[in-house]
């Protein structure tokens, strides 16, 4: 091991001297290492990499806190210590096995839970994490150049529609306890169910926003994947049910909103380091780039197709279902070789 274990006298007086230690696959933005502690193994992880890291950790330990008070179950590893100065975390050490084909029920119904973490009395959670960021003006103008670029006739009242979309989703309750990039890789299934790990970009907002994932292709994942109809909406009912249970209503509108709102966001096409850096729809129009096992122009062949057959039901995303339609015909007439993303998970 060349790194040194941050693991302070705080952390030592709390949980004892670190026994073995290997250090574990992670992202650049931080640092992991399994450690045996007299409690048995945990997992030690130190956030890295930029001025953001200190912002990125105290959402994380936020999230956590959130999430560790639920009574009905844990849906996060238990933290068992923290040291804000040196940005580490000691978690739970939980054993991942291979998730099996209708893995998104389950996976659901663990979201669900996890959303319902951010519903504190009158509204006590406000302010505990920042409110999630959906579509903004910019997104709408690269959109609609992007069919531009294309060719694609931008139906009558399109873009005062797609703004107040927009504004739907801004004005939308921030009372769910949202991951922020609920990947395939950050959520753990283990014998006693699944934990969601990783919780540097948590926030909190409606947790339509997370289930959309499962529709729309998981937007801000390297890895993505389009269930069956049938598997989806299994996965889709079982959401609602554990919503219904664990909130005592019925899960509202807004899944199409939801859906379209990650249509319109550039940023959804790249890994999350070159986010906020540039127009990523106008560079898809000039090129495609992979990014895991899809490419940029898959995962908006996909998202189009979705929001045509969503849209179509809702007259407020009409215009937005026509324009998607026209840009995906149009996509195809230029790029006929475009294969669907994967219909499994990696």
């Amino acid at each position: 091991m060349t790194d040194r274990l941050p693991f302070g006298d705080g952390l030592r007086e709390r949980l004892g001297p670190p026994g073995r230690v290997r250090r574990l696959e992670s992202s650049p933005r931080s640092l992991v290492w399994r450690v045996e502690l007299a409690s048995g193994p945990a997992v030690l992880k130190q956030l890295v990499a930029g001025p953001e890291a200190r912002g990125r950790y105290e959402r994380e330990v936020a999230a956590l806190r959130l999430a560790g008070r639920r009574g009905a179950g844990p849906v996060v590893p238990a933290l068992l210590g923290a040291d804000p100065d040196e940005r580490v975390l000691v978690l739970e050490h939980l054993e991942h096995r291979r998730p099996g084909p209708g893995w998104i029920v389950e996976y659901a119904q663990a979201l669900a839970r996890l959303h319902a973490c951010g519903a504190g009395p009158a509204g006590a959670d406000a302010g505990a994490l920042p409110r999630w960021r959906g579509p903004d003006a910019a997104d709408v103008a690269a959109f609609l150049g992007f069919a531009g670029e294309l060719g694609a006739e931008v139906p009558a009242g399109t873009e005062s529609d797609v703004r107040a979309l927009v504004e739907r989703l801004a004005a939308a309750p921030a009372d769910s306890l949202l991951h922020g990039d609920p990947c395939p890789g950050n959520d753990l299934h283990t014998p006693a169910g699944i934990r969601f790990v990783d919780f540097e970009q948590a926030s909190l907002g409606s947790g339509l926003a997370e289930l959309a994932y499962l529709r729309i292709g998981f937007p801000t994942c390297r890895f993505v994947t389009a269930a069956a109809p049938p598997l989806l909406a299994r996965a889709e009912a079982a959401y609602a049910a554990v919503w219904r249970e664990e909130r005592g209503e019925d899960l509202p509108d807004g899944l199409a909103d939801a859906c379209a709102g990650w249509l319109l966001r550039g940023d959804a096409l790249v890994p999350r380091a070159d986010r906020e850096n540039g127009d990523h729809l106008a560079r898809a129009a000039r090129r495609d780039w992979p990014w895991g096992p899809a490419t940029a122009r898959q995962r908006l062949a996909h998202r189009l197709a979705v929001v045509t057959t969503l849209g179509a039901d809702h007259p407020e995303l009409s215009t937005l279902s026509e324009l998607a339609s026209r840009i995906r015909v149009r996509m195809h007439d230029r790029w006929p070789r475009l294969p669907p993303i994967p219909s499994t998970r990696p």
